[in-house]
């Protein structure tokens, strides 16, 4: 009997099953075992490939970034490229959301990861920034990014926005009037990012930190 043309298990396959795992049922359902059922391999077989659960969270982080473009921190017009990667950083999160609790903490050891922080603090660099600045910058597009990928404004408001009068009327009043916005209010958490990344990108423009 030949050899399979293809590998039953690699890294890459383990992790892609392990954000799967996590977008269909959760964190608290990441364990090694659920893992193989789910791969329909022994447990053991999992550990050629992937050392620990540490190591699994290493493995499906590196997918993620993978998925994020560097090349939009490549456009002569930096504001425009530094916008661009935003949004496609955020766009990735946004389809695996359970994913930023359990690597937002965690060491930045994978190529990539490091490749993506190197790309965006040089674009930060041309676009003003000293490198101490830079590092401040880029700091506060991660606390965008990801705050934003990992919250939702609009759905912690389930009532109809007028329900919330008479006792909160300026949430009341916020929440009507985004019916006249792009998208009324299904599209806030879209529209806040924006305001987000706009006011960062316009304080780059007028005075980009220089980390003092």
């Amino acid at each position: 009997m030949g050899r399979p043309s293809q590998p039953l298990l690699s890294r890459a396959i383990i992790a892609r099953a392990a954000l799967e795992l996590l977008n269909e049922e959760g964190p608290d359902a990441l364990k090694m075992r659920s893992l193989a059922d789910r791969l329909g391999v022994r447990g053991a077989s999992l550990y050629h490939h992937v050392a620990s659960k540490d190591d699994l969270l290493d493995a499906a982080s590196e997918l993620l970034n993978e998925e994020i473009d560097l090349g939009p921190l490549q456009d002569p017009d930096w504001r425009r490229g530094i916008a661009e990667y935003a949004r496609g950083y955020r766009g990735v999160y946004l389809q695996h959301p359970h994913m930023i609790a359990l690597v937002a903490r965690r060491r930045v050891e994978a190529g990539r990861a490091l490749l993506s922080y190197d790309a965006l603090l040089g674009a930060l660099v041309r676009a003003g920034c000293t490198p101490a600045g830079a590092a401040e910058a880029a700091a506060a597009l991660d606390y965008l990014v990801l705050g934003s990928a990992l919250e939702t404004f609009t759905a912690g408001f389930t009532r109809a926005p007028g329900d919330y009068r008479p006792g909160y009327p300026a949430l009341a009043d916020a929440l009507e009037s985004t019916r006249g916005r792009p998208g009324g209010l299904p599209a806030l958490d879209d529209r806040g990012f924006e305001l987000g990344l706009r006011l960062i990108l316009d304080g780059l423009a007028a005075q980009p930190p220089d980390g003092a």
